[in-house]
């Protein structure tokens, strides 16, 4: 077998580039710094990209109140033939993620006071 011979002549023209860079040398690094930028944030914008799609996909899938199957799109459910307006119950909901809006002025919430300085011992009234 025959030895290739180091190739003296293009690793010195490669350092002098890289040592005086004239315009030609700039340019190769340029380029060299470029293509390695490129290699270490390609895969963070491919991340973000592949974020920002997932968060547009997952609000325009929809959940059947009836069955809990989630699809996109339709006015039906694909699995049990529920229409996506009428849940299990009979209420209707609303929105992509199949939640129940209620109206504020329409709902009654009961609140009971207690005194919590009478249940338990003296000077021990605060909480675990």
């Amino acid at each position: 077998m025959q030895q290739r011979s180091i190739p003296w002549l293009w690793i010195g023209l490669g350092a002098l580039l890289l040592l005086a860079p004239g315009p030609a040398g700039r340019l190769l690094i340029d380029l060299l710094g470029g293509l390695t930028l490129t290699l270490l944030l390609f895969p963070l914008l491919l991340g973000g990209a592949g974020w920002v799609g997932w968060q547009i996909l997952k609000r325009r899938l929809r959940t059947c109140q009836a069955c809990g199957f989630s699809s996109l799109g339709g006015e039906i459910c694909p699995a049990c033939g529920t229409p996506y307006g009428v849940g299990a119950s009979g209420d209707s909901g609303g929105g992509a993620q199949g939640t129940l809006e209620i109206d504020a002025r329409e709902v009654i919430i009961d609140v009971t006071a207690t005194d919590v300085s009478q249940s338990g011992t003296p000077g021990n009234n605060r909480p675990g």
